[in-house]
């Protein structure tokens, strides 16, 4: 198979970009027939399973008695930063709500980032009146050494007003707080996402750091609250410079564990 140059390939993200473009943003893998991407058209059956296979985010599967193209959305976007040079900011055109908080825990896992979505718990606390809810949700949370992420995944752009992003940072500062408060709750995540095999003591203090991840770079990098407001663009090298980066940022540390044993 003829080896290609990188504005063939380019060509090839740019086809199938334009085609996710045009599909529901609520799927994530989309079946396509081989027609609908014109760059496949020049390989024959042995050479196209060739191609396809240096790529994770492209498959060939059978359907109705025929194969078809078959494409994750997730994967592409990942795969897409190496290739083309993407506005961030079409990603949305593409994910909804969901597939975006997918897309970001997919770049924590790649640095090294056990994670966790849509992490739901009530405060059994006595200090509901710090936080003044009773129950609670994070759409991300990952987990490196003893850094713990507390993520706010928002779609929001450029044009969304800073009032808003503030606010919406703060409220995730009380829901690091809120777990803090509960340590039994925040004791489970830990287990449940390490594994009962890790010296958990050992990593002890973890320090749970609230954030937002946006959509695109609202140029203001931090809030009024010191929370940080990463876009998606910047997020895998805010997560390489973390530990340096530590002093600028609202912290929340536990110091203890309530280890249950399990049978």
């Amino acid at each position: 198979m003829k080896v290609f140059t990188e504005n063939l390939l380019k060509q090839f993200f740019v086809e199938i970009f334009h085609i996710l473009r045009e599909t529901n943003t609520d799927v994530i893998e989309i079946w396509l027939e081989f027609s609908k991407i014109p760059f496949l058209n020049q390989f024959n059956d042995s050479d196209l399973k060739e191609f396809i296979g240096n790529f994770n985010f492209i498959s060939l599967k059978k359907g109705n008695y025929q194969f078809y193209i078959v494409i994750n959305k997730i994967l592409f976007i990942t795969e897409a930063f190496k290739i083309l040079e993407l506005d961030i900011r079409q990603i949305s055109e593409i994910l909804n709500y969901s597939g975006f908080e997918i897309f970001v825990q997919k770049i924590l896992s790649k640095n090294g980032y056990e994670t966790t979505r849509n992490f739901r718990f009530s405060d059994k606390s006595n200090f509901k009146f710090k936080t003044s809810q009773k129950k609670y949700e994070i759409d991300i949370i990952g987990i490196n050494l003893k850094y713990v992420l507390l993520i706010d995944a928002k779609q929001w752009k450029r044009k969304d007003s800073f009032s808003s992003i503030n606010k919406a940072a703060d409220l995730q500062y009380r829901r690091a707080i809120a777990l803090k408060k509960n340590p039994e709750v925040f004791s489970r995540i830990i287990q449940d996402s390490l594994g009962t095999k890790v010296d958990l003591k050992k990593r002890l203090p973890f320090l749970l750091i609230p954030m937002m991840v946006t959509v695109e770079d609202n140029s203001i990098k931090i809030n009024s609250n010191q929370i940080p407001l990463v876009s998606i663009y910047e997020l895998n090298s805010f997560l390489q410079e973390l530990h340096k980066n530590l002093c600028y940022f609202k912290i929340v540390k536990i110091n203890k564990l309530s280890i249950q044993q399990r049978l």
